[in-house]
């Protein structure tokens, strides 16, 4: 028997629409749940995105780990954003905002050049049949938009367990000019120490399948030549 979705936030809805961010701009509405004295007080804040975050068991444990970095959780399904909606209202983590929509868009769309310091796509659906390759996330577009979008220095963290998909993102990630290997001569490691599992991730673990963990960074253009 299917369980009956829930509708009702228990605290502050942390959802944002397209409009929201484009009118009010990051800063302010993270700042509209936190109290004047802190807005006031603080430093510039980190901002980081989570792309698909599934369960939202990741995006929940970095935002509880780092109170003082603004997280952005983006997912294409509105049942997931919505539960993952009532599971931040219910821990009230005021350091969260989601959106629903594609990630593509959003980047292009909400984030200024150099305005996040990481961004995270945690096994995303490989679409394993090669007429649906296509439809990955990771594509050439997407990774410079991603570049784009970071500060100096900033991270791109990507893991699959999808042995071509990965061969896919090792390609794209290296053909793209304002991103170096942050694990070379490694093209990426098979665990990270530390790395806070998703639930997915412990699903594949379970069953061995291969962990690929990819992380680029940004650095100034000029270092490129």
């Amino acid at each position: 028997m299917s369980r009956t979705l829930k509708y009702e936030i228990p605290g502050d809805d942390p959802r944002l629409s397209f409009a929201d961010v484009v009118a009010t701009g990051w800063d302010e509405l993270f700042a509209k749940t936190r109290s004047p004295r802190a807005a006031d007080s603080e430093t510039p804040r980190k901002r980081v995105l989570e792309i698909g975050f599934g369960r939202g068991e990741f995006l929940l444990e970095m935002a509880a780990r780092s109170p003082e970095v603004d997280f952005v959780g983006i997912e294409i399904s509105f049942k997931r954003t919505l539960k993952m909606a009532r599971k931040v209202a219910r821990a009230k983590r005021t350091n969260i905002r989601l959106i629903e929509g594609h990630a593509q868009a959003a980047l292009k769309q909400l984030f200024r050049p150099g305005s996040l310091s990481e961004i995270w796509l945690n096994f995303s659906d490989p679409w394993p049949k090669a007429r649906h390759a296509h439809r990955r996330v990771v594509q050439a577009p997407f990774v410079a938009d991603a570049a784009r979008a970071l500060e100096v220095g900033g991270l791109l963290h990507v893991a699959t367990d999808d042995v071509r998909y990965a061969h896919q993102i090792g390609e794209v990630l290296a053909a793209e000019s304002t991103l170096f290997n942050h694990y070379a001569p490694w093209p990426f490691l098979n665990d990270v120490p530390g790395r806070t599992r998703t639930g997915y991730e412990e699903q594949w673990r379970a069953v061995e399948r291969p962990m690929h963990f990819f992380v680029y960074a940004t650095a100034a253009r000029a270092e490129f030549g």
